[in-house]
């Protein structure tokens, strides 16, 4: 498995100098105005330089063992030129498996990276498909069916929407930093119940629980002065879901475009400013024995507003993806607990952290 990685950013380079995308002009820019249209917009967008799918979930078998999943799928553009033949490079196709076996300790993470070719990887609306090699998405109305198959682990999951699509932000964009095109496009399934299979080191485990499916195209999203971010999705007892990112400055300042959504158990999405809402490190920190990067593991999360005071906190400090294509992340299981007003709340979600780990990590 370490030497198929090794290989990867030279993959990277060659496909990269074979098709530079010349930069970002080409591409279209999230701007204000857009109007969203299902189920095209759950499929690519080649107009745009980056997109991607992202699922994650909190699972448990019969017996309570809990399992975390992340299932990703990126669509990085390299030319917007007319494909001359099957190997033709338009994008290069990215995607991450990443499993956090609670009971064990353990976190298992696969990577990979592909062109199209004669259907290696892509997004085909017709058939409701995304997928990597033999990792897919089967994306219909009234499921998504996930797949992923690793050396020692795979998942086989059904997952069922509870509410219509969520847009984030404003005006149809989620503005990152100031100025325009600095934002992207972003969708969410908030809530997805699922069921399915989870295999562990030949033993199979029958799962189910909820999870949530994020999917963002942009070109040009981030400000110069932005280093990375913090990223919450929270699904609480009460049938209500959170999300919220803390974009960092270099110097580690919050940016005044940081934002979020808070969603009520219908399904009705309010937009929260940075304003509205803290967002800080509380607790313990893990350094990683890879990259080196310290992740804060506890956090703090304040909506005055909806009356929420809650803390996160992870069963699982290691779940770091070292990446060798890409920067690596923290990105794993949580847990949540605190008040609704005068009523304890508790939940569980998923926190992602980029920017901490080193280039070239």
């Amino acid at each position: 498995m370490k030497t198929r990685l090794d290989i990867f950013p030279l993959l990277l380079a060659v496909l990269l100098a074979a098709h530079p995308a010349g930069g970002q002009s080409q591409y279209r820019q999230a701007l204000p105005g857009y109007r969203y249209q299902f189920p095209r917009d759950h499929f690519a967008h080649p107009e745009y330089a980056t997109e991607w799918w992202y699922y994650t979930g909190n699972l448990r078998d019969a017996h309570g063992r809990r399992f975390g999943f992340e299932l990703t799928f990126f669509r990085q553009a390299i030319t917007s030129a007319p494909a001359k033949n099957a190997w033709s490079i338009q994008d290069v196709y990215m995607a991450h498996l990443a499993l956090s076996d609670i009971a064990t300790g353990r976190f298992l993470t696969e990577e990979r990276l592909n062109r199209a070719g004669p259907g290696i990887a892509g997004i085909d609306a017709g058939s409701a498909r995304i997928w990597n090699g033999n990792w897919q998405v089967i994306l219909k109305p009234g499921s998504h069916q996930l797949t992923g198959v690793g050396d020692n682990f795979s998942i086989e999951l059904n997952l069922v929407p509870l509410t219509p699509p969520v847009i984030h932000g404003r005006d149809g964009i989620s503005q990152k930093a100031e100025g325009a095109g600095h934002a992207s496009h972003y969708i969410s399934f908030p809530r997805l119940r699922t069921k399915g299979r989870i295999m562990v080191d030949g033993k199979t485990f029958a799962v189910e629980g909820d999870s949530w499916m994020d999917h963002e195209f942009f070109t040009d999203s981030m400000g110069a002065n932005e280093i990375g971010w913090d990223w919450l999705s929270l699904q609480l007892d009460d049938n209500t879901e959170l999300m919220l990112y803390r974009l960092r400055h270099r110097d580690g300042s919050a940016d005044p475009y940081s934002s979020g959504t808070l969603i009520n158990a219908a399904g009705a999405a309010r937009h929260l400013t940075r304003e509205e809402f803290s967002m800080d490190p509380a607790g313990a920190t893990w350094q990683s024995p890879e990259t080196d990067a310290r992740y804060p593991l506890g956090w703090s999360v304040e909506v005055p507003s909806a009356g929420l005071s809650l803390q996160v906190t992870t069963p699982l400090a290691s779940q770091e993806l070292v990446n060798r294509v890409g920067p690596s992340y923290w990105e794993g299981a949580i847990d949540i607990s605190g008040h609704r007003n005068a009523a304890p709340i508790h939940g569980s979600g998923y926190l992602e952290m980029t920017g901490y780990a080193a280039e070239g990590h």
